[in-house]
């Protein structure tokens, strides 16, 4: 089941926000190329987020709506997979899908991780509360 209000309610360490925000600014080439196309709801109308903080995690990208967790990997993972795992555990017992791509897969194969993440986000469509918002129906949208 996705989780509800999911950033709501956290306790958050000053430190850990702003090493959230310094990764903002600071994203690898392989993430910066995928979130060119997941901003501003550019994927099926989902909304992701980048750098989003989940129970003391950084992640590097995040949809609320399917509770999908996105990161991409680049060549300091081969040397922390227990760690991942360890996490990615963690994340899934709160109820996440994780989906892990390495730096070469964005950089080399974008509609395949694309579609990848899509169909992933679309399972969740099954419950009609969790349907990405119809084009003008989102917060923030302009008519």
């Amino acid at each position: 089941m996705p989780q509800k209000f999911i950033v709501r309610g956290q306790k958050v360490s000053k430190d850990k926000i702003a090493l959230a925000k310094a990764l903002r600014s600071n994203m690898t080439p392989a993430e910066t190329i995928l979130w060119q196309s997941l901003r501003g709801n550019r994927l099926g109308g989902w909304h992701f987020r980048r750098q989003q903080i989940l129970y003391g995690f950084i992640v590097d990208f995040y949809c609320h709506a399917a509770s999908l967790v996105v990161e991409v990997d680049g060549e300091i993972h081969k040397s922390q997979r227990l760690a991942d795992q360890e996490r990615d555990a963690a994340l899934a017992e709160k109820g996440f899908t994780i989906l892990r791509f390495s730096n070469h897969e964005v950089e080399t194969a974008l509609p395949s991780v694309l579609d990848k993440i899509l169909f992933a986000c679309n399972q969740t469509l099954s419950h009609p509360l969790l349907s990405p918002p119809l084009a003008g129906e989102g917060p923030g949208e302009k008519s």
